[in-house]
């Protein structure tokens, strides 16, 4: 007979893996996350340990926003993770890349909420959501994936990601921008400087749309997204940009502002 899947398991197997530095190998076997609610499983069984070291959870993310990078990981929708207290920083951040395997970042832009988002209020619009921002931010979401292979399929499927919390290692937050009422945040241009030159630009889709399925997906697991709560709502340029010791790094949103990181 089949052992059942067991989330601790895994879970615990993935928290040494980042507390011993390992570079990441694709999960095999019994340990392996078969379904995308064992998936979730173990991404909250993952929460538990973190805490313990990264403070409560804080925030939530949106993975896998685009059609490429759904593609990539074999998968038709975006997936949801959680961000912890002790990984939010304000810019400007100076960050130690020895704490990471390989140090990442990805540009979004993130909203912090004014009020509660509960399950008797679910599913969620972007229309329903959007009152309940307080304000957004440009934000660096800080990825950790350990040294994975891209271009290996069996190392990049949406159920790992999931199960490791979508990669997430933080986020480094701009100065809060009060948006004016029904102003909206589709199409605004969003720029990448590394040491002082451009390298990437991108515009923003719909991040209330975007906050919208996290919200709705993070109140059928079980939470609540609190007042204070920071929201990361999907990359603004679909590019993962690595950042090694040395390197300052920029993004700007147009109207709304910038964040930076210098990484040492």
């Amino acid at each position: 007979m089949a052992q059942l899947f067991d989330a601790k398991a895994t879970a615990a197997y993935l928290f040494d893996c980042h507390v011993n530095r390992t570079s990441y190998e694709a999960m095999q076997g019994e340990i392996a996350p078969q379904t995308i609610d064992q998936a979730y499983q173990t991404q909250d069984e993952l929460a538990k340990l973190l805490v313990k070291t990264e403070g409560p959870i804080a925030g939530f993310k949106i993975a896998t926003t685009t059609r490429v990078m759904q593609t990539l990981l074999g998968i038709d929708h975006p997936c949801g993770g959680l961000i912890f207290a002790e990984r939010i920083f304000q810019s400007p951040a100076r960050l130690q890349t020895a704490r990471y395997v390989n140090l990442g970042i990805e540009c979004e832009v993130a909203v912090r909420l004014a009020r509660d988002l509960s399950a008797a209020e679910a599913p969620f619009t972007a229309a329903s959501v959007a009152p309940a921002v307080a304000a957004v931010m440009p934000a660096f979401e800080l990825i950790e994936d350990r040294k994975a292979d891209y271009k290996d399929p069996a190392q990049t499927n949406a159920l790992s990601l999931i199960a490791e919390n979508g990669w997430n290692a933080g986020v480094v937050l701009g100065a809060p921008f009060h948006l004016g009422h029904g102003r909206s945040l589709i199409g605004i241009d969003g720029v990448l400087k590394k040491n002082g030159a451009v390298i990437h630009t991108g515009k923003t889709e719909d991040p209330f749309e975007a906050l919208a399925w996290v919200a709705t997906s993070a109140v059928e697991r079980g939470y609540t997204l609190r007042a204070g709560s920071v929201v990361i709502t999907g990359s603004v340029i679909p590019t993962l940009v690595s950042v090694q010791p040395g390197d300052h790094l920029e993004f700007d949103v147009a109207g709304i502002g910038g964040t930076s990181l210098t990484a040492v």
